[in-house]
């Protein structure tokens, strides 16, 4: 049986939080992902990201999509301002 490569490609910045989801990814990963950690503080990284729509790590890209449950649009202007950023205590 010939079976296809799959590309995971994880996003990160390797912080604290990010090291769970790289675990997380590599324990459920199968024999035919092609898991590659990626560090967003490389400029070729973070570009590459940016493509992708990266807002926030860690994120996943599977075969070069954005899987859904990383595609948080980050800080919101809004929410920041609703949580009062920018206005005097």
């Amino acid at each position: 049986m010939n079976t296809k490569q799959r590309k995971v490609e994880v996003f990160s910045a390797g912080c604290p939080a990010c090291e769970p989801a790289v675990q997380l990814v590599q324990s459920i990963a199968c024999p035919s992902c092609d898991v590659e950690v990626l560090d967003m503080h490389q400029p070729e990284v973070a570009r590459k990201a940016a493509q992708y729509g990266v807002k926030t790590v860690p994120a996943v890209a599977i075969d070069g999509q954005l899987v859904s449950c990383c595609t948080g649009a980050g800080p919101q202007e809004s929410a920041l301002r609703a949580a009062g950023l920018g206005e005097a205590k």
